[in-house]
């Protein structure tokens, strides 16, 4: 295998109904696609990992299969953290930064940062993200990056994203068990935005929207800032679910039916379609009878997100719309819904390709998997930069000791 792994980055999606690992390294500036693996989780419940072992040895099967496709060794991860226990809180925090004014510099930055998020929270939640929404120089706000500016206080508006700890660290020991040492972790929505969204629907106020199995995470950004993050208790699971009590089948067969034939809106499917079916005997079965039974659940979802929406103060927001996107978006009449219970245009979310990308990974399902590639990217990019400035500063110190 290739030992030239310097600009190799792995990223880690365990989600309830498949897990996904991609690799990617950085050719002449752009990422090129390496290899990929996706399988069905196991020791999944309800979003959350239930039983470490097999959902270990998953992992592992996942990393040699990408190993042998990317012709490298993978040993760390990047991962993505989503389900039912993401929250999300706006705060502020800010310092005079002395009695005349000065020119602001990074660590005033983190110092206020640091303010801002001192904020109580319950011991079991642990931190993802500190995102700035906003600094505010003075009496000036909307400031997007205040360093070489010069003021005499300095304030900034941040959204904290967090997550369940002990859910964090289950993730953590399920993909050390497998052999990978975890750099980071990514919250799933803010990925998959990276992934999907333009920088003119940020602007306007955007809601992405990731339907999973057993939940759907949420994020709003407004003036290009993240807003808001949440999540939903409803997946695609819950459909596949429905499908099967209602029609007394297996769900498996519940879940082809809904792949194949599914529909969220009633009036969309004509009144006389009919689909053959063993269950266990052949039988006729209405299309509009799965409408019928996918329509509540899809109008449920979107009543969740609605309200989460209007809990964060989001609502009317939102003038780019909101963007479906993983495995729950491609069933059909969702965007209907949608539209028709937010009151806002919505959109497909496909990821954007990466060079030598196979055409399967052009998939909203794989939507956390590359936008967790970007955005570890950008995040090494960054961090780098700051380190040669870093380090271009102390040269210069040093020298004119001299």
């Amino acid at each position: 295998m290739s030992q030239n792994q310097d600009n190799l980055i792995v990223v880690l999606d365990v989600g309830s109904a498949h897990t996904r690992i991609l690799a990617a390294d950085l050719n002449e500036g752009a990422l090129r696609y390496r290899g990929h693996a996706a399988m069905e989780s196991a020791g999944m419940r309800k979003g959350l990992i239930a039983d470490l072992g097999p959902a270990a040895r998953v992992v592992k099967a996942a990393t040699e299969h990408c190993e042998r496709v990317a012709r490298a060794n993978i040993d760390e991860c990047v991962v993505g953290v989503g389900g039912p226990h993401i929250r999300g809180l706006n705060t502020n925090g800010g310092f005079e930064l002395g009695s005349r004014m000065r020119e602001i510099t990074r660590e005033d930055v983190r110092t206020a940062v640091e303010r801002a998020r001192a904020v109580e929270r319950p011991p079991d939640r642990e931190i993802l993200h500190l995102l700035p929404r906003q600094f505010i120089v003075d009496d000036q706000p909307g400031v997007f990056d205040p360093v070489g500016m010069v003021a005499a206080r300095l304030e900034v508006d941040l959204h904290i994203a967090t997550c369940s700890g002990s859910a964090l660290q289950s993730t953590v020991t399920c993909a050390n068990r497998a052999g990978l040492e975890v750099t980071e972790a990514v919250l799933e929505s803010v990925a998959a935005a990276e992934a999907t969204l333009s920088a003119d629907e940020r602007e306007l106020g955007v809601c992405l929207l990731d339907i999973g199995a057993h939940s759907s995470d949420l994020v709003v950004f407004f003036e290009g800032a993240v807003a808001h993050t949440s999540s939903v208790p409803i997946g695609g699971a819950h459909f596949t679910n429905d499908l099967a009590v209602g029609l007394q089948m297996p769900l498996g067969n519940a879940e082809q039916l809904k792949r194949q034939y599914g529909h969220c809106v009633v009036t969309a499917v004509p009144q006389n379609a009919e689909v053959e079916i063993a269950n266990p005997n052949p039988q006729k079965l209405s299309l509009r009878l799965l409408a019928e039974i996918l329509e509540p659940r899809a109008r449920e979802l979107m009543y969740f997100v609605k309200e989460s929406l209007r809990n964060g103060g989001v609502l009317d927001a939102l003038g780019a719309g909101c963007v479906l996107t993983g495995g729950g978006a491609m069933l059909p009449g969702m965007l209907d819904v949608t539209e028709s219970q937010l009151r806002v245009p919505a959109r497909t979310g496909m990821p954007v390709r990466l060079s030598n990308m196979p055409g399967e990974l052009a998939h909203p399902s794989f939507s956390t998997a590359i936008g967790t590639l970007l955005y570890a990217h950008r995040t090494r990019v960054t961090r780098a930069a700051e380190n040669n400035g870093l380090r271009a500063k102390l040269r210069a110190i040093f020298a004119a000791s001299f």
